[in-house]
């Protein structure tokens, strides 16, 4: 397992690539979104949305109580399908493939 310090700096640089690609939203999800089925929230939000609420709140909440993180990650493979063909969206899905990597 990795230590938090490299997630936690993995999770940083994740958000700052969401701010400099235009795709971090300042204000909330409306509360339906959060009432999703599928994995990633595909039936309720934009993948760039639950990076930003759901995902990275969750590395967040396990790094700050101290709990284990999961044994694996597809958050990378997933990425890899959002953003095909989006060559300005690279670096995120470099930075989301290493996340993974890290388990």
């Amino acid at each position: 397992m990795p230590g938090t310090e490299i997630v936690k700096a993995q999770i940083v640089e994740i958000e700052a690539e969401l701010r400099r690609l235009g795709l971090w939203r300042d204000e909330p999800l409306e509360p339906e979104a959060y009432n999703f089925s599928q994995a990633f929230a595909m039936d309720t939000m934009p993948f760039s949305s639950w990076l930003q609420f759901i995902f990275i709140p969750r590395v967040k909440e396990i790094i700050e109580s101290d709990r284990r993180f999961p044994s694996s990650s597809q958050v990378g493979a997933q990425a890899i399908r959002e953003f095909d063909g989006d060559n300005a969206a690279a670096h995120l899905v470099d930075l989301l493939i290493a996340f993974d990597e890290l388990f």
